[in-house]
Order: C-alpha cells, then sequence, then structure tokens
C-alpha cells in the first residue's frame, strides 16, 4: 500500500509540473508501467480505463463548463491532465481501497481531496480558476462527492452471472 501511495504522489506531481516542463511526464508513465508491473492486481487494467474514461469525460465537461482553464483547447484537457487519471486510478484498489465501504468515506475524501488537488494542480501547472477560486473548489467539490464513490464502483469485481442470480 506504502509503494502504491509514494508511486501515486510522484507519479501526481511528474504530471503538474510535467505542465510546464514535458520531459517530466515520462516519470508519470514510468510510475504508471510500474505499477502495472509490480502492484497491479487481476483485473485492475479494465479499471484503469474505465476510471480513465470516466475522468477524461469529466475533466472535459468540466474544461467546456469554463471551471478550469488551460490556455489551450477548449474541450480537451492538457496531455498532463489526461495522464493524471491513469495514474490515479492506480490507487483504488490500493491506497484508496480503505475509502470504497461504507460509500460516504469515498463522498468525503472525494469532497475533501479533489478540490484540493486540482488547487494544487493549478497552482503548479500555471492553469486558471475562471469562476474564482472559491466557486471552483465547490463546483469540485460536488463532482468529486460523486465522482469517487462511482470510480470505486467501477472497480468492484463483477459476479459471473449463474453467482448473481442465487
Amino acid at each position: 500500500m506504502l509503494s502504491n501511495a509514494l508511486l501515486f504522489q510522484l507519479g501526481w506531481f511528474a504530471c503538474v509540473l510535467g505542465a510546464r516542463h514535458p520531459a517530466l511526464l515520462a516519470v508519470a508513465v514510468a510510475c504508471l508501467v510500474t505499477h502495472l508491473s509490480c502492484l497491479a492486481r487481476p483485473g485492475e487494467v479494465r479499471l484503469i480505463v474505465a476510471v480513465s474514461l470516466c475522468g477524461w469525460l469529466t475533466d472535459s465537461l468540466l474544461l467546456a463548463l469554463g471551471v478550469f482553464e488551460f490556455g489551450g483547447h477548449r474541450w480537451l484537457p492538457p496531455f498532463w491532465l489526461l495522464l493524471l487519471w491513469p495514474v490515479f486510478a492506480c490507487t483504488l484498489r490500493h491506497s484508496l481501497h480503505w475509502t470504497a465501504n461504507p460509500w460516504w468515506r469515498a463522498s468525503l475524501l472525494g469532497a475533501v481531496g479533489g478540490p484540493l488537488s486540482y488547487w494544487g494542480g493549478v497552482q503548479l501547472a500555471g492553469a486558471g480558476l475562471p469562476l474564482g477560486t472559491w466557486p471552483s473548489l465547490l463546483v469540485l467539490a460536488a463532482v468529486w462527492a460523486l465522482l469517487l464513490p462511482v470510480l470505486h464502483r467501477l472497480g468492484r469485481p463483477t459476479a459471473p452471472a449463474c453467482e448473481r442470480t442465487r
């Protein structure tokens, strides 16, 4: 669990600082590859893909709504933010597993940690919050209070059809 948390922190900083120093994105990719080769559990690649797609859609929507801006395209988040999603997804079955049950733990962590992560990322990456800091953080708190429990739900193993009918 500690290895996973350290890989995530290193990957997070590499992604966010990679906005200004793109060579650092290789460190984030290395963190992702290290997790997949050393720590990943069966079925985890599917979870990482699903969480990443959900995150990319969420960030694209938030970008389109003007919650944050990156000085680029209005619909597609920058590569460093796209890379951050699979790095984050690696934590759901490991260092953030404790937040999965009961659901309100994920909701509470999402409401607090999500906005703080974005705020830190905005500061380090040189992005903007056009709505202002507090309105943006409140929107992000509401989004992440709903999003993190949903992401944990994506990570639940599915039972074979014959077991679900019993």
